[in-house]
């Protein structure tokens, strides 16, 4: 009921989930980044709680591939989870259990890993992962391509209603964490590249007013001077 993507930037080392499906509320509950360590996501019959484990894991030194297997052999239902990871050396991992939802499948490049079940059909994790790695621009611009060429290719078996886009960078907090819900009759994802969209400018000036509000520019509000 999920694709997703997880990815590294070699230039900034940060880090991206960007995720779509039918189920609500998908990226509450399937992405997780983490500065300075990796990103993971946590799908199909999901375990949140797996997230956070593959993070910790990676933060003690594990790299991607002993993260995902030490979450698939702690949880007690490995067959129906989809789990997906990329370090901060830029090495994937990705497990699909046997007990994944419909057309499953997934795919791995450089600095990222795409993956989803219930697809369409089996290309859609492959054509995410071109996407990324042919596109320029910033983290979150390459995260929005892949998740556009993913619903370009045809995403879902069925149409999506949430979708999200989530980036680690220096801080303990999220860069950006854009999520759309639950959409009845649009496309989440375009929403999602929308507010990215309308945040990309603005996103490093959150940081400022975050860590030296005196530097910080114009908040750009009525009666703000």
């Amino acid at each position: 009921m999920t694709f997703s993507i997880v990815a590294r930037c070699a230039q900034t080392g940060r880090f991206g989930v960007a995720i779509s499906s039918s189920s609500p509320a998908v990226a509450a509950r399937c992405a997780w980044v983490r500065a300075g360590v990796g990103a993971v996501s946590t799908q199909n019959v999901t375990n949140p709680a797996l997230g956070p484990l593959m993070l910790d894991r990676m933060e003690a030194g594990a790299g991607a591939p002993e993260a995902v297997a030490g979450a698939r052999d702690a949880d007690g239902f490995p067959d129906y989870r989809q789990l997906l990871a990329v370090d901060a050396l830029g090495r994937t991992a990705v497990h699909s259990g046997a007990r994944a939802l419909g057309i499953w499948t997934s795919a791995q490049g450089r600095d990222c890993a795409a993956g989803g079940n219930m697809l369409a059909h089996a290309g859609v994790p492959a054509a995410m992962v071109a996407a990324f790695e042919g596109a320029g621009g910033v983290l979150g611009d390459r995260l929005i391509a892949a998740l556009r060429a993913g619903i370009a290719e045809g995403g879902e078996a069925g149409p999506v209603h949430s979708a999200g886009l989530l980036i680690a960078d220096r801080e303990s907090w999220p860069y950006a964490e854009l999520r759309i819900d639950w959409i009845d009759d649009a496309c989440p994802v375009a929403a999602v590249a929308r507010a990215w969209e309308v945040y990309k400018p603005q996103a490093d000036d959150y940081v400022t007013r975050a860590l030296n509000p005196v530097s910080a520019p114009s908040y750009g509000v009525p009666g703000d001077a």
